[in-house]
């Protein structure tokens, strides 16, 4: 059937241009993290140890178990938390929605803390049991702080944006109040591990965590993107969606569901890493426009760029001394947030 010459252009070619385009500046961002640091190593060096040609014991320590994990991490991490922003988003018809200041963060953070203090003398080296465990507490967390985002941010049946960010805050403080009093009763050296970890970092980066992460997006990653259509009738009124046939309350709940999935596999091994989720998808809004099927993985790559090239600006910047990727987007991300607040209640 040939295409109605006033029907709008296709974004397809647009979004593969830049998805691409995106994707290389993360592989860039990559490489250079990956042969800059402490010490840098050349290029030639890189290929030759990944490669196995003849590969120099000191850099296969280096790159295999320090900068590769740590780099491979990150960008799991950026992927997962730039998808699961650009979900609550959707599902809430708030732009202002993030992760971590709805309350999700602390809550599977403070679980995770919990588990940690009850597992102290097993956490000095991990093993699979205790790794595959963090993801499911921090499930159970981010499962809690929805429980109570539906009980208190909800007004006839739907979510009143300026009340959301309200209930998130107070939940974030009241999640992160109980980490402080939890991490306090550990000894100085969890203490130091704990607190490290909760500023969203990913200096501690193993395979052993990456191989815990990957299961979590490698399944929730395409449910979500089979619900893009979904989320964009999400953008309609409530009613209006009922009446296509969409089961409203249902498929709310399997996002938000997928939503939280993604959030505890990344903060179970990086910690509170803020903002990714916040700023990703206004980037690939301005970038793409706003339909789901190509927000959604454009939030992902922005927010796997945005996580390697702040963890690049934590190691080296302010060398010899190291700041969490967290910290890092802190920095971009408050005053970012404060300008989209004060643009939101001038509309």
């Amino acid at each position: 059937m040939n295409k109605h010459p006033l029907s709008p252009p296709s974004k397809a070619p647009r979004f593969w241009m830049l998805f691409l385009v995106i994707c290389g500046l993360t592989l860039c961002g990559m490489y250079i993290s990956l042969t800059n640091g402490t010490f840098d190593i050349s290029a030639k060096d890189v290929v030759r140890t990944l490669l196995r040609i003849d590969p120099v014991e000191d850099y296969d320590l280096v790159i295999f178990d320090f900068r590769l994990p740590r780099i491979v991490l990150g960008a799991l991490v950026g992927f997962g938390l730039g998808i699961a922003g650009a979900v609550l988003q959707g599902i809430t018809r708030n732009t202002l929605a993030d992760p971590g200041i709805l309350g999700i963060h602390a809550a599977a953070g403070a679980f995770v803390v919990i588990f940690m203090f009850f597992a102290a003398g097993s956490m000095e080296a991990p093993g699979w049991v205790q790794v595959l465990s963090m993801p499911l507490l921090g499930f159970m967390g981010g499962l809690a702080a929805v429980v109570l985002l539906y009980l208190f941010a909800r007004h006839q049946g739907e979510f009143h944006p300026q009340q959301l960010i309200l209930v998130g805050i107070a939940l974030g403080s009241g999640f992160g109040a109980v980490t402080l009093y939890v991490s306090l009763k550990m000894d100085p050296q969890n203490f130091e591990m704990a607190t490290v970890w909760l500023s969203g970092s990913v200096y501690n980066a193993t395979w052993q965590q990456i191989l815990s992460t990957l299961p979590w997006l490698l399944i929730l990653t395409p449910l979500v993107w089979r619900r893009a259509a979904v989320l964009d009738l999400l953008q309609l009124h409530e009613t209006s969606v009922k009446g296509v046939g969409v089961n409203v309350g249902r498929e709310r709940q399997i996002l938000l569901l997928c939503c939280v999935g993604l959030i505890s596999a990344c903060v179970s091994v990086s910690g509170s890493i803020g903002f990714v989720g916040l700023i990703a998808p206004h980037i690939a809004r301005r970038l793409i426009g706003n339909a789901y099927k190509y927000i959604v993985p454009l939030c992902g790559v922005i927010g796997m760029l945005m996580v390697v090239v702040a963890d690049f600006i934590g190691k080296t910047v302010f060398a010899p001394v190291e700041l969490a990727v967290g910290i890092v987007l802190s920095i971009i991300g408050v005053p970012y947030f404060i300008w989209l607040l004060l643009r939101t209640r001038a509309r």
